[in-house]
């Protein structure tokens, strides 16, 4: 029997499957995203012991370049990567300024 496309997205099973892939992604993004943070939070302190700057412009702009070729290369929006990646930097750095501030 095939799907009614005029049914209610809670009742269309192929919706459904789509869905539970996406929840199941955004999950692990999150998680990925939160052991990142766990990792850099012990970077910021590390700055901080040893009086280095939060940031670090050669890594970023060497970040951003190797993650616009993945996402080149893996046919994702090198726009978005950036966007993305930078939003995550940015985060960062304020971490670390944080750390170096207390």
């Amino acid at each position: 029997m095939t799907q009614d496309v005029h049914q209610s997205g809670s009742e269309d099973a192929t919706l459904a499957g789509f869905r539970k892939s996406i929840d199941n992604i955004d999950a692990a993004l999150v998680h990925m995203l939160a052991e990142r943070f766990r990792i850099t939070q012990a970077v910021g302190e590390y700055k901080a012991k040893t009086a280095l700057p939060p940031a670090d412009p050669g890594r970023e702009k060497e970040q951003i370049a190797r993650l616009r070729r993945l996402a080149e290369e893996s046919e994702l929006d090198p726009e978005f990567s950036e966007k993305f990646l930078r939003f995550i930097i940015d985060e960062v750095i304020r971490h670390h300024e944080q750390a170096r501030d207390s």
